[in-house]
């Protein structure tokens, strides 16, 4: 059953096969087809047109978004007593100036406390108010109605811590007279 291969080889005659004249082009052209096969070309311009649209959509959503409203929006300057004019800011700077000299000369002990506390709760509130007058002046725009409460709002603390001064100076003789009558 099994045959050498040299005794095949031997007795194999050398026939003459001739191929057409055509075989070699063909057999190129076949070559030529299963190697450089290239696949069909699809067409994908529904699917970039759709992504430009999605782009789109999607930009004018953020950008409407990031939009602030118009509570949002603050003037680029705030304006206040003293922006207004040089007299304007002088005043200002005075009666700021005075009212905290004022605040920072009192002194506090317990027999004082009490009167104190009313006085500067009092003048916390002017001062809330203060800064409420001038976010209007901010909002409305400047108004002689709001400067003078303005300067009517400083003013009034002024007399405020005036009033207390004089207060505790007299509670302070008050105290003085009982001491000296205790003593006596």
């Amino acid at each position: 059953m099994s045959k050498d291969i040299r005794e095949i080889m031997k007795n194999y005659k050398n026939k003459d096969v001739s191929l057409s004249a055509k075989h070699r082009n063909n057999f190129e052209d076949r070559l030529l087809k299963e190697v450089h096969h290239q696949p069909k070309k699809r067409n994908y311009k529904w699917l970039q047109v759709a992504a430009s649209v999605v782009i789109v959509v999607s930009l004018a959503i953020g950008y409407i978004g990031l939009e602030p409203t118009p509570e949002e929006i603050k003037p680029t300057r705030e304006i206040s007593l003293g922006s207004l004019s040089p007299e304007l800011n002088s005043i200002e700077k005075y009666y700021v100036s005075t009212i905290n000299y004022e605040i920072s000369n009192l002194s506090v002990n317990d027999s004082n406390k009490e009167i104190l506390d009313g006085y500067l709760a009092k003048i916390g509130e002017l001062t809330t108010e203060y800064k409420s007058l001038t976010q209007e002046l901010n909002t409305k725009g400047v108004n002689d109605e709001i400067i003078n409460a303005l300067i009517n709002n400083l003013q009034l603390r002024l007399q405020l811590l005036q009033r207390l001064k004089k207060q505790l100076n007299d509670l302070k003789q008050l105290n003085l007279k009982q001491n000296e009558t205790q003593n006596l």
